[in-house]
C-alpha cells in the first residue's frame, strides 16, 4: 500500500532554478522512489502563462509518483496544509540596487509567506529558503511564522557551497565526490561565507586523511578554495549570463532529501538554522552550521565540539557581523512595511 501524497510547495515555480527543480522532485529524488506528490506552484500573476506551461511539461514526463500538479497565484491558497515548502521566489537584486533596498523588498515577500505558513501550513511543515538573501529572508519567515511553525522547521539553503566546496577537494585531492565528506560552510550564504575543510575526510589510497593532508597545500586551501567557493556564483554568471540554476536546484533536493531521510553515520551536511548559542554565534542568528539529522525524528542537531583555531575565528566574525547588519536591517524594514 503506497503511503499518502506529500503536499509539497514550490514559490517562484516560473523561474529558471523551479525548472530544474520541479522536475527532481516530481522524479522521486527527493522524497524516495515509492512517495507519491502533490506538487503545489506558487508565483505571482504575471507569470500565470509561463506556470501553466510548466504544469503542461510536468503532465507530459508522465511521473508515476506526481499525483496532482496544482498551480496557484494566491499565496493563502498555496500555503495551505503542505508538508515542505521550497522558498525559492525572491526579489532579485538588480543594477544600481542597494542592500538595504534589496532587504526591504524581500522582507514584504518573507513577512507575507511566514503569515501564510502560520495561517494554512501544518505545523510540521519544513521549509528551505533559497531566494537571496536567503539567510536573512529565512529569519524574517521564521519570525512570523511563529509560535505555530517552530523555527527549528526554517533553513535557508547553504547546500550549494558546500556541495561547491566538497567538488573543489575532491578535484584538488584527485578523488571522486564520494570520497570527501564533512565539509563544513559557517555563516551567511554570501561573499562572507567560510567554507572550512579543517576538519573534513578524504579517503585517498584506501584510507581516510584529513583534507589538509590529502590536499598538500595549506595556502591554497587557506586562500584561493576559498575565494573560488565564495565568488563560484559570480563566474558562472559571467560565463553562462545566467544564474547557477541547475546546481542551485540540486543543493535544494540534497537539502530537503537529508532533512527527510536523515544523515549518514559519522557525516554532516550544512544548513543555516536558527543558531542555539554554540560556537559563540548569538542565539537565532539564521546562520549556517554543520549539522546531522536524524531519520526517525527528521530533527537536526549541530555538531558540537570542533576546534576553531584564530584564522577560523576571524572568518565567523566577519560573517556573523554582516548577518547581525543584513537582520538589524530587515527589522527596520519589517517596522516600516504596512502588510
Amino acid at each position: 500500500m503506497s503511503p499518502a501524497p506529500l503536499r509539497v510547495l514550490v514559490t517562484g515555480a516560473a523561474g529558471q532554478i523551479c525548472y530544474s527543480l520541479v522536475y527532481q522532485i516530481a522524479s522521486g529524488s527527493v522524497f524516495g522512489k515509492d512517495q507519491p506528490l502533490e506538487l503545489v506552484l506558487l508565483d505571482i500573476p504575471m507569470m500565470s502563462a509561463a506556470l501553466d506551461g510548466v504544469v503542461m511539461e510536468l503532465v507530459d514526463c508522465a511521473l508515476p509518483l506526481l499525483h496532482k500538479v496544482i498551480p496557484v497565484t494566491d499565496e493563502k491558497e498555496a500555503f495551505k496544509d503542505v508538508d515542505y515548502a521550497f522558498l525559492v521566489g525572491a526579489m532579485p537584486r538588480r543594477e544600481g540596487m542597494e542592500r538595504k533596498d534589496l532587504l526591504a523588498a524581500n522582507v514584504k515577500i518573507f513577512k507575507s509567506q511566514g503569515r501564510a505558513l502560520a495561517e494554512g501550513a501544518k505545523s510540521t511543515t519544513k521549509v528551505i529558503v533559497v531566494g537571496n538573501p536567503a539567510n536573512t529572508n529565512a529569519y524574517i519567515c521564521a519570525k512570523y511564522a511563529a509560535p505555530k511553525i517552530s523555527p527549528r522547521n526554517i533553513s535557508a539553503m547553504t547546500r550549494l557551497d558546500h556541495n561547491r566546496a566538497t567538488a573543489q577537494i575532491a578535484a584538488k585531492a584527485g578523488v571522486t565526490i564520494d570520497d570527501v565528506k564533512n565539509v563544513i560552510i559557517w555563516g551567511n550564504h554570501s561573499g562572507t561565507q567560510f567554507p572550512d575543510v579543517k576538519h573534513a575526510k578524504v579517503n585517498k589510497g584506501g584510507s581516510a586523511t584529513d583534507a589538509y593532508a590529502a590536499v598538500g597545500d595549506e595556502a591554497w586551501l587557506k586562500g584561493e578554495f576559498i575565494s573560488v567557493v565564495q565568488k563560484r556564483g559570480a563566474v558562472i554568471i559571467a560565463a553562462r549570463k545566467l544564474s547557477s540554476a541547475m546546481s542551485a536546484a540540486k543543493a535544494a533536493c540534497d537539502h530537503i532529501h537529508d532533512w527527510h531521510f536523515g544523515t549518514p553515520k559519522d557525516t554532516w551536511v550544512s544548513m543555516a538554522v536558527p543558531s542555539d548559542g554554540s560556537y559563540g554565534i548569538p542565539e537565532g542568528i539564521m546562520f549556517s552550521f554543520p549539522v546531522t539529522i536524524d531519520a526517525a525524528t527528521k530533527d537536526w542537531k549541530i555538531v558540537q565540539g570542533l576546534s576553531i583555531d584564530e584564522f577560523a575565528q576571524g572568518k565567523l566574525n566577519a560573517t556573523l557581523q554582516e548577518l547581525q547588519e543584513e537582520r538589524d536591517e530587515a527589522l527596520r524594514a519589517c517596522e516600516e512595511s504596512n502588510i
